[in-house]
């Protein structure tokens, strides 16, 4: 108990320092809201009103200390550029991005896995080299390249798939693949080297004497002890897919997070900003936490500490 309640005491830590680290990058990048709202042919007069009116007319510490009150009243204010709530804003294009990383996530938890258990189970043969070659290719190609060679293949060359979302399960499936492709490899690679360190370990050996099958033996004892690592870079990737894919909802024309983000960056909106940063960084403190929660449970020494 007291473990989780300093867990929790450290994500509020982590989130102050983060809305404080994007007011002061907002503060110091060159350029005005409140200008580019307007444009460049109105008047100064109409652009101090709205400055003023916006409250970025206060001080930096002034700004800050505002916007840190509305948050723990639940108010994350109004998006400059949408005239809509922040919160409102996140909550709508949320879904979009949850329905897709919870696509890629089985596409890659399946295939990391899989590919990782078989590859240290048959060491130096076919397979191994088989799967350790596409685990350093899906670590090693940019996601933008690997979406837009399957929207070449199964698109333009075979017509197979949607080119970019309509709102179908279909349409979702070409940029989950190129989303989870990346997390994939890296999950495989990790999942082989915890799991071939505990296939060298002396109690597999001990399994076999009293009787157990080299199967029962890696599936009852040794993937169990190499699961923590991996949850918890399983645990980072979820969080991290949550928090919005730039990338992939871009070339894919998702309304996710990744797209409102990057509304707020051309538009200089700094609520909305503010308010997606806060977001994604609450879901990576959340994926970390349920990870440290996953791992005792399976882990008696984890528990005893």
């Amino acid at each position: 108990m007291k473990g989780l309640l300093a867990r929790m005491f450290g994500v509020v830590i982590v989130l102050i320092g983060v809305i404080a680290l994007i007011f002061i990058m907002l503060w110091v990048i060159p350029g005005d809201p409140a200008t580019v709202l307007l444009n460049d042919h109105v008047s100064q007069a109409n652009i101090d009103r709205l400055t003023q009116s916006m409250g970025l007319d206060k001080s930096l510490p002034e700004q800050f200390f505002g916007y840190m009150k509305g948050i723990l009243t639940g108010d994350f204010g109004s998006s400059y550029f949408m005239q809509q709530p922040v919160l409102s804003l996140i909550l709508e294009n949320f879904p979009y991005t949850l329905r897709l990383t919870l696509l890629a996530i089985a596409f890659s938890w399946t295939l990391g896995i899989a590919s990782g258990v078989i590859s240290a189970v048959c060491h130096e043969h076919f397979l191994d080299y088989l799967f350790r070659g596409t685990a350093v290719l899906g670590i090693s190609v940019p996601v933008f390249m690997v979406a837009l060679f399957l929207q070449y293949l199964f698109y333009y060359r075979f017509s197979l798939l949607p080119l970019t979302y309509d709102g179908s399960f279909v349409s979702l499936i070409l940029p989950a693949v190129a989303l989870g492709w990346n997390s994939a490899g890296s999950v495989a690679r990790l999942m082989r080297s915890e799991l071939m360190e505990q296939l060298d370990a002396p109690y597999i050996d001990t399994a076999k004497a009293k009787g157990l099958t080299y199967k029962k033996a890696v599936l009852a004892h040794a993937l169990r002890n190499a699961a923590p690592s991996v949850i918890t870079l399983m645990a980072l990737q979820l969080s991290g897919m949550l928090s919005g894919a730039v990338i992939t909802e871009s070339v894919f024309s998702i309304p996710g997070l990744g797209q409102l983000a990057l509304t707020a960056v051309q538009t200089r909106d700094m609520p909305l900003l503010q308010g997606t940063v806060i977001f994604t960084a609450l879901l990576i403190a959340v994926g970390n936490i349920l990870a440290d929660m996953i791992n005792t449970m399976l882990d008696p020494r984890l528990r005893t500490e």
